[in-house]
């Protein structure tokens, strides 16, 4: 059970496929338009629940819990070793002669 006023994230659906924009590209169109947002949650929940959070804004939203604390996993990716020889490029190319 997750208690009261935890930091958790919800995800609810905004809009269902019949009900989006008709010039969307067909993957697009044809899956529904998904919102997550994070907040406090108002009463105890377990992950998979109907629930309601208070955002960091106020605003009062009510969607199914999908994480306790979340933290974002994004990041750009690991190391290119051409972007060290385009640096070099750029650098010469802008600064040659002044350094």
């Amino acid at each position: 059970m997750i208690k009261t006023g935890s930091w958790v994230q919800i995800k609810k659906v905004v809009l269902q496929p019949d009900e989006r924009a008709v010039n969307l590209p067909e993957a697009t169109k044809n899956v529904p338009l998904l919102l997550w947002v994070k907040g406090y949650l108002l009463k105890d929940a377990n992950i998979g629940d109907e629930t309601e959070i208070r955002t960091l804004t106020g605003r009062i939203e009510t969607g199914t819990l999908i994480a306790v604390n979340p933290f974002y996993t994004h990041s750009f990716g690991t190391f290119v070793p051409e972007i060290l020889k385009i640096d070099d490029i750029v650098k010469s190319t802008l600064y040659e002669g002044n350094q």
